[in-house]
């Protein structure tokens, strides 16, 4: 399979898995609210340089992965922990919009980066998402675990996260003036946001019981 459609196929799944409204989405938008697009951006890339990682992870241990769902079991215990601990952050924050204001205001460009790292560290779905779509592709033979097949996807899934992260960014400043965007109203959203995700893993955990 050409290295290009290859590519479009890592941008195309990315795409899918971020689309709905979550943490890194809808913290980029509010990033770019409060500071600007360009500190929003470099939030965003800090989150790609880690997808990039962990899709790349991913896609080395997909058939391990597939074969031992034992492992894909612990890792939705840990993003429900997670989750609940980021729905109980965000809430908190809702309630101290000023103190935040601050903290927001002081944090540079390089931190930001940093920021989107660590917070994208935090999201584990990314690597049981992409080993189950990494797998579906090669059996339908449209790539394969080959080295240049797997950086070429990696790199797809990297862009196409960016890519969807953007649009939230300009989206979002394109409605900056309505009142649900306030930085209050945003951290609800997220918390809420989380806390729905954090519910649905719960489900899956207990119906595999």
């Amino acid at each position: 399979m050409s290295i290009t459609v290859i590519f479009f196929l890592g941008l195309i799944v990315a795409l899918i898995g971020v689309v709905p409204p979550g943490l890194l989405n809808m913290t980029a938008a509010r990033i770019s609210l409060k500071e600007g697009a360009s500190r929003g951006i470099m939030f965003s890339t800090g989150v790609c340089v880690i997808v990039f990682i962990q899709t790349y992870v991913a896609a080395i241990f997909a058939r391990y992965l597939s074969n031992h769902s034992d492992i894909v079991a612990i890792l939705q215990r840990v993003a429900f922990v997670i989750f609940v601990l980021i729905t109980v952050y965000f809430l908190l924050l809702a309630s101290k919009e000023s103190q935040l204001k601050k903290e927001k205001e002081i944090k540079s460009k390089h931190g930001r980066l940093l920021h989107g790292m660590l917070l994208s560290v935090l999201n584990v779905f990314p690597i049981p998402y992409q080993a189950y779509m990494t797998i579906t592709l090669v059996s339908l033979g449209w790539m394969n675990f080959e080295k240049l097949s797997i950086v070429t996807y990696v790199t797809g899934a990297a862009t196409g996260t960016f890519v969807m992260l953007y649009f939230y960014i300009f989206f979002f400043d394109k409605i900056k003036d309505r009142k649900f965007t306030s930085q209050k109203s945003m951290n609800l959203s997220i918390g809420i946001i989380t806390g729905l995700v954090a519910l649905v893993t719960l489900i899956n955990i207990l119906r595999d019981f």
